[in-house]
């Protein structure tokens, strides 16, 4: 789980159903650019975002594409993914102010 959204190599795509996760697939990190990877994942049919910490920027655009957001978690993105499907993962409000110091986005 890499403590910043938009600076992780790969993004993790689950596919679920009734609580289980019926298919994973992972996709490459097409490049950080303000405002675009919300829109991607978006267009993937993402509906949830589980990441450990992201900018304000990119909430509110996963906002108003209807994608829910959770912050602050942690460990492996399956057990993330399984964790937020039963109910065990709430969002701890993670939010990475400055881009400049991406590496120090793990201290929230």
């Amino acid at each position: 789980m890499c403590q910043h959204f938009g600076h992780c190599e790969n993004f993790m795509i689950f596919e679920a159903e009734d609580g289980k996760i019926l298919s994973e697939q992972s996709i490459r990190n097409p490049g950080h650019r303000p405002g675009f990877l919300p829109n991607f994942l978006a267009d993937k049919g993402v509906n949830v975002m589980i990441a450990g910490g992201i900018g304000g920027g990119a909430i509110e655009i996963f906002g108003e594409r209807g994608i829910e957001v959770v912050t602050g978690a942690q460990g492996g993105a399956r057990a993330a993914a399984e964790a937020f499907l039963s109910g065990a993962l709430r969002s701890t409000g993670s939010v990475c102010r400055e881009h400049a110091h991406h590496d120090d986005c793990g201290g929230h």
